[in-house]
């Protein structure tokens, strides 16, 4: 899905209000529409069946998509309430035409028009007042115009919003309010949100590195864009979505069978090292391939194939210390044909013999190739030799590893996330998918792609091999690298979402990020 700039998303609003008679209040219409089936959806995921809503509106269009989705949340039977960050006698324009149903559908509002108001209603809320008993908490109160800092009952607005997210779901409508559409960044006050779900397309802000933090996940309404309009733009910046990953998973024949969906090849562990290769394993297999094998080394090959019983599991050759020798690769070079993808690194160590193990097979493995974790160090500080291999590959470094092959600290990969990986794509001739909150994909030619699926309760070990097993897997089913890479980080991003919602962030491990993959497959099931 195309990323766009705030001016540009104007004029597609504003070419199909002129040139295919759809009227500002309509669009505003379907925004709030948007908003109510986002914020339904997240109640049914969370269990939320009676749950309390309160939407907090400014006195503009993104006050309007507050008041529009009000109306649609009280018809799904939710208890919702407005608060207004202003006068009534403020709220003019298509908006005004929406506080008028929204007093027609007799809907509570309540108007309060300066700071101080603001800051009385977030005092009560941190004193002896305690819970307002509020569910979830609907940003409207500031949208794409803002420049510089918000003031006044904005200001104010946004400071309640942010007192009240630690007890609340903060849903923001179109852009957190009080942050930069264009930029991401924050001039004063901004809240901080759990969702955005914005209008049309994402606009550039939104996607930002520095705007994650505000942003949370992101969800995109379809508010009717004519597509003629948004296949006329030029975007280097896409938003992976789940309708683009609902096009890239391939429909299964009737007449399939396991040999129909690829062999997985997995090299990996080590002496201590058995889970990071079994979950691998398990993920590619819950990839959909049809067959997995590993190679590991012979001290916690039972393990392995105790974990995975899916799998066939062969012991190899092993260092003084445990780790792969490098000769384990001679039992398999020749056998390449047998398999659709290679995934080389979980568990694997850094030890010399490993290391060469991982060059022998950059050179010589013809089938598409996955490097995780310390198979990425074979290329410290020398990234440009990923581009000197026989096959195609897609490697999966963190921002600490991003650093060492490229040479440079993990602060300066995270300084401009964007630059570091479309350099390390375009010097490695690989898929680059630089893991992290905002997950990035790039591979010279094709626009840079983020995904913002996934939450903080998957900064916990394995998840990395959760990834790499579940990219190994679509590979092996035909899927070209680079979708590939972008269906692998979306789908193990919603399934950490789905996990935490069932078992909360904290409580998130790797395996239950597995155990949730076939959910997150439902979600985007061509079918």
């Amino acid at each position: 899905m195309k990323v766009v700039s705030t001016e540009l998303m104007r004029e597609l609003d504003r070419k199909t209000i002129a040139d295919f008679q759809v009227s500002g209040e309509m669009l505003m219409d379907r925004a709030g529409f948007g908003v109510a089936h986002v914020v339904d959806s997240l109640c049914d995921r969370y269990g939320w069946d009676y749950a309390a809503i309160l939407l907090v509106a400014g006195r503009g269009n993104n006050g309007g998509d507050a008041f529009a989705a009000a109306r649609y949340l009280k018809k799904r039977g939710y208890e919702v309430s407005v608060w207004l960050a202003g006068s009534i006698s403020d709220v003019q324009g298509d908006a005004r035409a929406h506080l008028t149903k929204l007093k027609t559908a007799k809907i509570p509002l309540e108007e309060f028009p300066t700071q101080e108001d603001w800051d009385q209603l977030t005092g009560n809320l941190l004193g002896e007042s305690g819970s307002m008993g509020v569910t979830v908490i609907v940003d409207g109160v500031l949208g794409t115009g803002i420049h510089g800092p918000a003031h006044g009952p904005a200001a104010g607005a946004i400071r309640y919003i942010n007192a009240l997210s630690s007890q609340s779901f903060v849903v923001a409508i179109d852009v957190p309010s009080g942050l930069d559409s264009d930029t991401g960044r924050a001039a004063g006050d901004t809240v901080t949100a759990d969702l955005t779900v914005t209008m049309g397309l994402p606009k550039r802000g939104l996607v930002e590195p520095c705007a994650v933090n505000n942003v949370g996940r992101l969800e995109v309404a379809d508010i009717g864009i004519p597509p003629p309009l948004i296949e006329k733009i030029e975007s280097d910046i896409e938003f992976i979505a789940a309708d683009d990953v609902r096009r890239i998973i391939p429909r299964r024949s009737r007449n399939a069978h396991k040999g129909s969906f690829g062999h997985v090849l997995i090299i990996g562990g080590a002496a201590g090292y058995a889970g990071a290769v079994s979950m691998a394993a398990q993920a590619a297999l819950r990839s959909g391939a049809g067959l997995v094998s590993v190679v590991t080394v012979r001290g916690i090959a039972p393990v392995v194939a105790g974990a995975v019983l899916e799998a066939m599991v062969h012991a190899a050759p092993e260092t003084e210390t445990g780790s792969l020798a490098a000769a384990s690769w001679d039992a398999w070079r020749d056998k390449m044909s047998s398999f659709s993808a290679v995934l080389a690194g979980p568990g694997l160590t850094r030890h010399p013999d490993s290391q060469t193990l991982i060059n022998r097979i950059l050179q010589e493995c013809p089938v598409p190739l996955v490097l995780d974790a310390d198979a990425l160090n074979v290329g410290e500080g020398c990234l440009d030799d990923f581009s000197r291999r026989k096959g195609a590959l897609v490697i999966t470094p963190h921002p600490a590893e991003m650093g060492r092959i490229m040479g440079r600290s993990t602060a300066d990969v995270q300084v401009d996330r964007f630059a570091a990986v479309r350099e390390a794509a375009k010097r490695s001739r690989a898929v680059v998918v630089l893991k992290g909150a905002g997950t990035l994909v790039a591979v010279e030619g094709e626009p840079l792609q983020v995904n913002l699926t996934g939450n903080p309760g998957m900064a916990t070990g394995g998840t990395g091999d959760v990834l790499a097993g579940l990219l190994a897997g679509l590979l092996a089913q035909g899927l070209k690298p680079f979708d590939a890479a972008r269906a692998a980080v979306f789908l193990h991003g919603k399934a950490g979402d789905d996990a935490a919602a069932e078992k909360t962030e904290a409580g998130l491990t790797a395996g239950d990020v597995i155990d949730s993959l076939p959910y997150a497959f439902q979600q985007v099931s061509p079918r």
